[in-house]
């Protein structure tokens, strides 16, 4: 346990900022299997899905959770899917 008043702070700032990104890694997992969920069915609203996802990917680049690199790959694939269950 920290004895300073600003390593106490920080610890209840790490803390927030891990709750932070642990929501924001669930959000994309979450994004992610129900745009698998939605190629699998070949569902109407696919196009939406596929945006949504994509803006996930983004966002969770954007704040670090993923790097750019990674984020660059999962559109990809994702990518791939989606115009895979349009023409099939």
């Amino acid at each position: 346990m920290p004895n300073i008043k600003s390593a106490e702070k920080r610890v209840k700032v790490i803390a927030t900022k891990t709750l932070q990104n642990q929501m924001i890694k669930s959000n994309l997992k979450t994004t992610l299997k129900t745009f698998e969920a939605a190629c699998e069915n070949k569902e109407a609203n696919l196009t939406e899905v596929f945006q949504n996802t994509v803006k996930t990917i983004d966002m969770a680049c954007t704040k670090g959770i993923l790097k750019k690199n990674t984020a660059s790959r999962k559109k990809s694939s994702v990518a791939k899917k989606y115009n895979a269950a349009i023409k099939g």
